[in-house]
């Protein structure tokens, strides 16, 4: 009886000590003037990829904070967020989030 109690309770130990995997997911949405703020250090204009799946337009300009809005895909629909900032070198990055 003795046995069996010990095997039984070595079964049941190990059992108890088996993790399950679990995966994680982490979704990252920045705002326009991060993207924006992004382009302007790194001195690149690029989608970052990080809009949450809405439509984004770019655009840049060496002349004027409103020539690079002018210059971003999709500009004259109702947009739901505008990002702009300038770089070192005195270019123009906007981002246009639209609705």
């Amino acid at each position: 009886m003795k046995v069996f109690f010990l095997a039984l309770s070595l079964v049941l130990s190990s059992a108890c000590t088996v993790q399950a995997a679990e995966s994680v997911t982490t979704i990252v949405i920045t705002t326009a003037q991060q993207d924006a703020e992004t382009m302007a250090r790194t001195g690149v204009l690029r989608h970052c990829g990080r809009s949450g799946g809405i439509l984004e337009g770019i655009g840049m300009s060496s002349v004027s904070a409103d020539a690079a809005l002018k210059r971003c895909c999709y500009w004259g629909r109702p947009y739901r967020e505008i990002g702009i900032a300038r770089s070192r070198s005195g270019v123009y990055f906007a981002v246009v989030r639209y609705r």
